[in-house]
């Protein structure tokens, strides 16, 4: 069946999501990209990244109208989250993280609850986390030692969560801990705790190799009382919960890597065009070529990989049926994530010696690509994932 060109857009987002990049791209450049090296080097929160997303309403565009937010679809918020990656990773995971910490709400919780913690989340009053991993529970997530016991009106919580992403800065936690010990995954139930509740404490920020801007902390829950209505859906609906967030999020996180790759190609097409060597400059030759295309061409891939994962992650999100979105959303972040440890290590070496320098910010690159192999789920986990639900 034959189609006009302007009618065969299934490959190709839409003029809306193209004016979108251009905004984000604009925004992180004269905004973000400017503190980016200061960020990493003093290993501080980008609060000049925070300022400037909220100003723009980009910080959390995934919230749904019906609760002040921008309702932003999944493909929309890909390209703001590698947008900002591509000049500050860390700066990316404001709002990648607030996508993680709130999708629960979204998806499972009461009106009541999705009124009282979306609204401030979408204004840029608060923002939210996500603590699903614990010391002795990380791929084995549903191995968790947190507990949360009913006492009358109120659950009392205790236990430690760890590499809990922007920790001490969010407001609102979701957190997930075991009501039934008995019944392993089944007994896991997500609550939301708040930054001010008597109990709520956070251990020192993580000395890491990336992502150095954002703050990675343990969560210490302390006899933690918090009102029953703050259970996110119904006991025992928790890790359910957590996991149906992560098919959705994993693209978040492919996204980033998209963006720091991005970043990264883009410094080297320009540095080989200027660096002379035998006379010429150095992107003449071959050896060069090969490398720019090899990156280039795997960065396609994992792009077009991770659009068609955020179209399928929306479609469900709209009411549609089943998507293979496990296997994609692994699938995206995976293939994304080794794609980007790849091209940002090229890029170094296409710099030779100034590559592996702080005056260039691609040392800084591909050490934070390299947490997008690790963390949403190891990429090792992610291959059991697919294989489990191969198409």
């Amino acid at each position: 069946m034959a189609s006009s060109v302007n009618d065969f857009d299934l490959y190709r987002p839409s003029e809306e999501h193209d004016m979108l990049r251009d905004a984000v791209r604009s925004l992180a450049e004269a905004k973000i990209a400017p503190f980016a090296a200061e960020v990493d080097e003093g290993a501080r929160f980008p609060q000049e990244a925070l300022d400037a997303l909220v100003a723009n309403d980009l910080h959390a565009v995934h919230v749904p109208e019906s609760y002040g937010g921008s309702g932003a679809d999944a493909l929309a918020t890909v390209i703001v989250i590698e947008e900002v990656a591509r000049v500050c990773a860390s700066s990316s995971l404001i709002p990648a993280v607030n996508k993680l910490g709130s999708l629960p709400v979204i998806l499972s919780a009461s009106e009541e609850l999705k009124k009282k913690y979306l609204a401030p989340l979408a204004k840029g009053d608060a923002m939210f986390s996500y603590c699903l991993s614990e010391p002795d529970a990380g791929s084995d997530a549903a191995g968790m030692k947190t507990k949360a016991v009913r006492d009358g009106d109120s659950y009392v919580l205790n236990g430690v969560k760890r590499w809990i992403t922007n920790a001490g800065v969010s407001e609102y936690y979701t957190v997930m801990a075991v009501t039934d010990p008995e019944k392993r995954s089944k007994g896991i139930s997500a609550f939301v705790v708040e930054k001010s509740d008597p109990g709520v404490s956070f251990g020192a920020p993580e000395k890491k190799l990336g992502i150095k801007g954002s703050p990675t902390r343990e969560v210490y829950l302390d006899n933690v009382r918090i009102p029953a209505d703050r259970m996110i859906g119904e006991e025992g609906t928790g890790f359910a919960t957590a996991m149906k967030t992560l098919d959705h999020t994993r693209i978040t996180i492919a996204a980033q890597a998209l963006g720091i790759a991005q970043g990264a190609l883009d410094y080297a097409k320009g540095y080989v065009q200027e660096r002379k060597q035998f006379g010429k400059p150095i992107g003449d030759f071959q050896g060069v070529q090969f490398m720019l295309a090899d990156m280039a061409m795997k960065l396609e891939a994992a792009r077009q990989l991770t659009y068609a994962a955020a179209a399928k992650s929306e479609r469900i999100s709209a009411g549609g049926g089943k998507e293979d979105l496990t296997f994609f959303g692994a699938a995206a972040k995976c293939y994304a994530s080794d794609a980007a440890m790849e091209i940002t290590t090229d890029a170094v070496q296409l710099l030779g010696g100034y590559g592996y320098t702080r005056d260039y910010p691609l040392e800084r690159m591909m050490r934070d690509a390299k947490i997008t192999q690790i963390y949403e789920g190891t990429n090792q986990v992610q291959r059991i994932v697919m294989a489990r639900n191969l198409p």
